[in-house]
């Protein structure tokens, strides 16, 4: 099980976000953002290895507020093959200098994002070690476990990225596919019985929306 270390990050994770989002495909203000943490959860990492957080911030810049799901995995190295995926470095009060990347493109994160799909792995409370997030509900489908030393296909559009990889029962490059839904629509939801997560976050006004995380198209 991960451990959350009451301590601080410099740069700070919304500082880093800060430069980041904007050179997003889905981000949908037009100058710098000024974000706020709204909520999320973790997910672990059976090898202890890696931490992996869905992060929602909402953008409190533009005319109305946006609230984004940005999926990150700290690293205690740089990985090679994954710099464009690098969101920045940070020094970590505890464990040192850490490699925050999206998530999207790490094959940690997605096969744990299949295994929470499938009903296989339990989402974890941000901020507190060894408890599940009851406020996360999952309608599990058959997504199979990426098959072994797997290359994801990712693709941004302007509400969702999406992302392709490779399973033991398919000969089909790409046959499986995870879709991270990066701008939250409250009350969103599926008409047909198909795999995805939903989960609420904290809103400017004080409520609590729920909407689709993940989902498998």
């Amino acid at each position: 099980m991960a451990e959350i270390h009451e301590t601080t990050m410099r740069p700070a994770k919304l500082e880093l976000l800060t430069a980041w989002l904007p050179t997003r495909h889905w981000h949908a203000g037009s100058g710098a953002p000024a974000l706020v943490k709204s909520g999320g959860f973790r997910l672990d990492d059976p090898a202890g290895e890696v931490g992996i957080e869905l992060l929602v911030v909402t953008d409190l810049a533009g005319p109305a507020p946006v609230a984004y799901l940005v999926p990150m995995t700290y690293r205690g190295a740089r990985v090679e093959g994954l710099d464009h995926a690098l969101i920045g470095t940070s020094e970590h009060g505890v464990l040192g200098l850490r490699w925050l990347y999206d998530a999207a493109h790490d094959p940690v994160f997605i096969e744990q994002a299949a295994l929470l799909l499938t009903g296989k792995a339990t989402a974890q409370d941000q901020n507190t070690s060894d408890t599940p997030d009851l406020s996360v509900h999952v309608v599990p489908g058959d997504i199979l476990t990426p098959a072994p030393g797997f290359h994801p296909t990712v693709i941004d559009t302007d509400a969702h990225t999406d992302i392709a990889f490779d399973s033991d029962r398919s000969t089909n490059a790409g046959a499986e596919l995870i879709r991270v839904h990066r701008r939250l629509a409250a009350g969103e939801s599926f008409e047909r019985d198909r795999s995805h997560l939903d989960a609420p976050w904290s809103a400017p006004d004080g409520t609590a929306p729920r909407g689709i995380f993940l989902s498998a198209p």
